[in-house]
């Protein structure tokens, strides 16, 4: 019997929709040919009986000469009058002609019912539609949102209130994690700042400190560095992921990316690298400053970073549509591009191989996702067939300020 399921599931529809469909026809073609069946049998029977006591008549009867002679003559008669009125060509049994009348009204009846119930599936579904639309908009940034599915108390009403309450559960985890990274980011700094002021201390002291002593504390000093980055990134990254963006204004995009390859320009210079740039003028973008200037930072430290000696950084910043571009690439060694797609998400990192050093949080480029999609853009990270990554950030432009329209004038 499962050999029969997989063989007959690809005949069946793949939207409920259909199934309701077919399963509206099929039973409303089965219980018409049920009920031609047991018309058609009612009707035999009946004739069968109005049929016996005639020729029992004439059974019991034909013992008289006269009589038997008139009911022959009575037949004959009738059979010519049948043949009379037949159409030519035509069957001449009545019940055949209903049988075929019947059939006819069957499948038509059949196509009709088909119609409306795909029209009544459509008008059933329709609130099941509009739940998964709803649910489906819903997404990490915005679970805030419910259904709110308003009808009466039945199935579909208690699959929206279940779907409400995952959410509201959904939306509490999210921020109470949130609320504990920046919490835990932060209660952190006081020790570190202690643990470093105290190596500080150690070593200022006008004692000979011994070279072993000496080395151990510039250990030290660099994991605590370390550390406090990877606080950092802690707390930029539950401030993009919490960031509210109605009470911010309209930032030029263009100067934030300008003042943020201008901040790498000694790291870049540093590594001898070459920076193409080229940064549209006008880009608008409704945010946050501060998040704004953190993801252009965060891309171009990244290409800096993580580059050959010697290679090159291209920048660029233009308009396409409704939609500001920043593109950031960098030359180097091929990469694999399954692990460059996942580079968004904390703590995916490819490893010391790509830079020849272990260096970085693995929180720069999560931190860059988080603040795209809080402004309602999105990074997409590519491996360049060359060698090297591809980091492209989308953002909604925004109109230009009133002030900048009238200078421009």
């Amino acid at each position: 019997m499962g050999t029969l399921r997989l063989v007959a599931r690809p005949f069946l529809p793949r939207t409920v929709r259909g199934r309701m469909t077919m399963l509206y026809g099929t039973l409303f073609l089965v219980s018409g040919a049920a009920a031609l069946v047991i018309a058609g049998g009612v009707q035999v029977g009946s004739s069968s009986v109005a049929m016996s006591p005639a020729n029992g008549n004439v059974r019991a009867q034909g013992t008289s000469p006269g009589l038997a002679a008139a009911n022959q003559r009575i037949s004959q008669l009738q059979q010519q009058l049948a043949q009379a009125e037949a159409p030519r060509g035509a069957p001449d049994n009545l019940e055949h002609r209903v049988l075929m009348a019947s059939l006819v009204a069957l499948v038509v009846m059949g196509l009709l019912s088909i119609v409306l119930g795909w029209l009544v599936a459509g008008r059933a579904l329709r609130p099941l539609r509009q739940i998964t639309a709803t649910a489906r908009r819903i997404s990490e940034d915005n679970l805030h949102e419910r259904l709110a599915f308003a009808g009466p108390d039945d199935e579909l009403k208690q699959l929206a209130d279940t779907i409400d309450e995952l959410l509201s559960r959904l939306e509490s985890a999210f921020a109470a994690q949130r609320r504990f990274v920046a919490n835990a980011s932060h209660e952190l700094r006081t020790p570190l700042t202690t643990m470093r002021a105290s190596l500080d201390v150690a070593m200022a002291k006008p004692e000979p400190v011994p070279a072993q002593t000496a080395a151990l504390a510039d250990r030290l000093r660099a994991e605590l560095d370390r550390t406090d980055a990877l606080l950092e990134g802690f707390l930029a990254l539950a401030r993009a992921q919490h960031v509210t963006l109605p009470d911010s204004g309209v930032v030029a995009f263009g100067d934030v990316v300008s003042a943020a390859l201008g901040a790498q320009a000694a790291a870049a210079a540093g590594r001898g690298l070459t920076v193409r740039s080229d940064i549209a003028p006008g880009l608008h973008v409704a945010g946050s400053a501060t998040l704004l200037g953190r993801l252009a930072g965060n891309l171009i430290g990244n290409a800096v970073l993580h580059n050959e000696a010697g290679g090159w950084i291209s920048v660029v910043a233009r308009a396409d549509g409704e939609v500001a571009t920043l593109v950031v690439e960098n030359g180097g060694a091929l990469l694999d591009a399954a692990q460059v797609g996942e580079l968004g998400q904390p703590f995916r990192r490819l490893g010391a191989d790509r830079t020849g050093s272990d260096t970085g949080t693995g929180l720069g480029l999560s931190i860059v996702a988080a603040i795209a999609a809080a402004h309602g853009g999105s990074l997409t990270l590519l491996a360049r067939p060359a060698g090297g990554m591809r980091a492209e950030v989308s953002l909604p432009l925004a109109p230009q300020p009133a002030v900048a329209l009238a200078g421009a004038r």
